[in-house]
């Protein structure tokens, strides 16, 4: 198996009255990741951003769940728990 393993952040912009999604920064550690999501909320005025890392295998084509490390701000409820 050829796991590997992506940390990004993603921020969230409120746009009539839902949070959209931007485009994930891919990050090459989970303090990284962290520290760019807090950025994306805090610096550039985003409505929240959340940093997470997720595990991936190209032999079978897919990902797995999804592991929240941090978020700011206001982030949509499936990015509040390890679900995704």
């Amino acid at each position: 198996m050829a796991e590997i393993i992506h940390f990004v952040a993603l921020a969230f912009d409120l746009v009539d009255g839902a949070l959209v999604p931007g485009e994930g920064v891919d990050c090459e550690n989970p303090g990284l990741a962290i520290q760019t999501a807090q950025g994306q909320w805090k610096l550039f005025g985003h409505a929240g951003a959340v940093a997470f890392s997720r595990t991936s295998d190209f032999e079978q084509g897919k990902f797995n769940r999804r592991h929240v490390l941090r978020w700011f701000g206001q982030v949509p409820d499936e990015y509040l728990n390890d679900e995704g």
